[in-house]
């Protein structure tokens, strides 16, 4: 099981979303091509239990927002900027992932679908929190949110498919890095502040 979900990392890196077929994916593995059946049911399956496995919003940011939902006062500036910042890491440093964010942007596909859907559903969890002090104030939280997660996005993936800079920064070197990094944070702890969140929850 571990060498046929390694193996979907390997070929989508080589060979696009287009290469990912059962032939391909359990030559990679070197493993019989029935056992995708076997293990999984489907390519279907064994593609969407490797991207699960990939994705920053199911799997480590989850734990962060299931925790942090268990104790909403924890909710802060800084829990919201490091979740952003290791989205950020995630897409800049994993290729494979790199791969599915395009397919997921270029093509209606149901695999990807469900998985935005579950990403969809872990950011609610910690919406829902955060939406009656932003709404009282009336700043649109989800809104800036979901420029900066799709900046975010976007810069990693320019970054990766062609290396050069984007607004005179380049990202792929640790200083332009940080100061996405460090833009990013400021932004979060204005739209707080902007909130009173703070003095609104003591």
């Amino acid at each position: 099981m571990h060498k046929l979900i390694t193996a979907v990392g390997e070929v989508i890196q080589k060979q696009g979303y287009s290469g990912l077929n059962i032939s391909n994916i359990s030559k990679k593995a070197g493993v019989d091509r029935k056992l995708v059946y076997t293990y999984f049911g489907s390519l279907d399956n064994l593609i969407e239990t490797y991207i699960r496995q990939k994705d920053y919003w199911n799997t480590k940011a989850k734990e962060v927002i299931e925790r942090l939902s268990e104790d909403p006062q924890c909710i802060d500036a800084d829990e919201m900027s490091s979740l952003l910042q290791g989205q950020f890491e995630a897409v800049i440093e994993d290729k494979s992932l790199q791969k599915f964010i395009h397919w997921e942007i270029g093509e209606k596909n149901e695999i990807l679908r469900r998985l935005a859907d579950s990403r969809e559903e872990t950011g609610e969890r910690l919406l829902r929190h955060l939406d009656p002090y932003f709404n009282k104030k009336h700043v649109d939280l989800r809104a800036m949110l979901a420029l900066q997660v799709g900046g975010l996005y976007y810069l990693a993936l320019h970054a990766a498919s062609n290396g050069s800079t984007f607004c005179g920064i380049d990202i792929t070197q640790t200083q332009g890095k940080e100061r996405i990094k460090k833009a990013l944070d400021i932004l979060i702890h204005d739209v707080f502040e902007k909130a009173d969140l703070i003095t609104d929850k003591h």
